[in-house]
């Protein structure tokens, strides 16, 4: 694909984006979800008037800052509300969210690209973040999740920068990376799960570099006992022969030598030469200290400035005393079961997309009539047109996804199984793969963005799952992209196909996205499963 195309993929991949997330906007003039919360939260920014947030206070700052905006602008005003606590039009605290999640695909695009430099994984990369449902459903209305996401997803492009870069301006990404993990944390708490997964793939790339830095001593006298009796033939069959065998000892010498500066994480891919280092493979020249302060101190710093505008609004509580109360709140709010909230599912009910959840449900007698907002839905059988916003994946590419996560898990474990069946030792081999490195590095961030909530006990919903969620995007994609540049047709078809399908599954659930009017039939045509309802 050359670089004009790409752009052009790109640019197409962000209006689709920006047109689906500003589209009817204002179609429910009330509050959906948890807009009871954030964007009373941010209205209340505005009219200083203290309140108790159980999260960090980032996105409600955004979503203040986005009302201000909005407020001034002479357009957008045809329908408001006071549920905010002022008089506001909806799009007013809804559009900064969808402008601020339009952006997500690219930035999904650009880890791929970075990770990789090709640019047809990119694309797909983001053409599947775009074709995803609930990231389409929480950017349209003032809700937090998009703002974590995003930060923490810069957070891991601005660190993949930095290991393309040296000096100045590897420190200068570096110090990017730190802000944008911090307010990550700064919007949720598990926003933390973003910088985890930083560490880790730090931790093992150095694992791997030290392994392989002190050599098996039975391997090295095997060979060397090769390489003597290979120059002793070649001694024994002439005096060239002889010189060809000093030759070829002093290439070895050389390949040792070169072998020796991949190890030692010295720079060398590029995108025209694919079986080179990988960026990943420079984390190695990040020591802990550059580590500490870019990916410690940094983000830390910025979560504690965060806060300062919300204690100087509400002086109940000072900075320690807020984080008890806020920790408080989240262990009391009861048990992850169906009693406490119809809609709680447990973190192994994400991958698999069994509960999603209803933002918003009415009914209405027909189209032309006014979009209900308030009070309880019709009768069971009065309704003959249903509104509905699920937050829900796009089911496909979800369950490809974790198909491809498995694939990338698979294929981990054979590298170090097969080599521990044939030579009956554990072994990590001394040079991996670009797809190694970005097989590694999507599981482990999957992991670390997936696991922390199998010990949590209180009730969470589907919407946790979005943090992790991006790296199946990116394990499909991967997928795909290594399909459709098989020399097989088979593949190549499969790639197609696969991507075809999330396209067509898109459109036909965008529906209940959006909150388009749908009859019974349609509604139900929509809902596979009785859990999904």
């Amino acid at each position: 694909m050359t670089k004009k195309w790409f752009r052009i993929g790109m640019l197409s991949i962000f209006i689709l984006s920006l047109a689906l997330r500003f589209w009817g906007l204002e179609r429910f003039n009330t509050l959906v979800f948890d807009e009871v919360y954030f964007a009373k939260f941010g209205n209340n920014y505005l009219t200083h008037t203290p309140f108790f947030n159980a999260h960090p206070p980032l996105s409600q700052y955004m979503i203040g800052i986005g009302i201000w905006i909005g407020s001034h602008i002479p357009f957008w005003h045809d329908t408001v509300n006071g549920l905010t606590g002022s008089m506001r039009s909806p799009w007013t605290y809804r559009w900064f969210n969808a402008l601020t999640g339009s952006f997500i695909p690219l930035v999904v695009a650009a880890i791929a690209y970075q990770l990789s430099y090709r640019r047809t994984f990119a694309i797909i990369a983001g053409l599947f973040t775009a074709c995803d449902g609930i990231f389409l459903v929480e950017s349209r209305y003032a809700l937090s999740n998009i703002y974590i996401v995003i930060f923490g997803l810069l957070g891991h492009w601005f660190l993949l920068l930095a290991l393309d870069n040296q000096n100045r301006q590897r420190s200068f990404c570096l110090v990017f990376a730190g802000i944008t993990f911090g307010a990550s944390v700064g919007t949720k708490w598990n926003g933390l799960w973003f910088l985890s997964g930083a560490y880790l793939i730090w931790i093992v790339a150095w694992v791997i570099h030290l392994m392989h830095s002190f050599p098996n001593p039975f391997t090295s006298l095997s060979l060397k006992e090769g390489r003597a009796r290979r120059q002793d033939s070649a001694a024994l069959a002439s005096p060239r022969a002889s010189a060809e065998g000093r030759i070829q000892e002093v290439e070895g010498v050389s390949q040792e030598s070169e072998a020796r500066s991949y190890e030692a994480g010295v720079s060398t891919y590029s995108p025209s030469s694919p079986s080179s280092q990988t960026p990943l493979q420079n984390l190695t020249q990040l020591n802990i200290f550059q580590m500490l302060f870019y990916l410690g101190i940094i983000p830390a710093f910025i979560y504690s400035i965060i806060w300062i505008p919300h204690l100087q609004l509400d002086k109940t509580y000072g900075f320690i005393a807020v984080h008890q109360q806020i920790l408080k709140f989240h262990l009391h709010l009861g048990g992850n079961n169906s009693d406490v909230h119809p809609y709680c599912a447990a973190w192994y009910k994400w991958p698999l997309m069994t509960r999603p959840m209803a933002y918003y449900y009415q009914t209405a007698e027909s189209i032309t009539e006014p979009l209900p907002v308030m009070g309880p839905p019709l009768p069971a059988g009065a309704g003959r047109v249903i509104y509905d916003v699920h937050a829900m994946g796009n089911p496909f590419l979800w369950w490809f996804g974790v198909a491809a996560m498995l694939f990338l898990i698979g294929m981990l474990v054979s590298q170090v199984v097969i080599p521990l069946v044939k030579e009956k030792r554990f072994s990590v081999p001394a040079t991996l793969s670009v797809d190694t490195w970005i097989a590694l590095y999507l599981v482990i961030n999957y992991a670390a963005n997936l696991l922390p909530w199998v010990k949590v006990t209180r009730c969470v919903f589907i919407y946790h799952y979005m943090c992790a969620v991006v790296f199946v995007f990116l394990a499909i994609a991967w997928f795909v992209d290594q399909c459709l540049r098989s020399y097989y047709q088979q593949l190549r078809a499969l790639g197609v196909t696969i991507t075809f399908i999330i396209v067509v599954a898109f459109i036909f659930w965008m529906p209940i996205y959006l909150g388009l009017p749908l009859s019974p039939d349609s509604y139900k045509l929509r809902m596979w499963f009785n859990s999904w309802i």
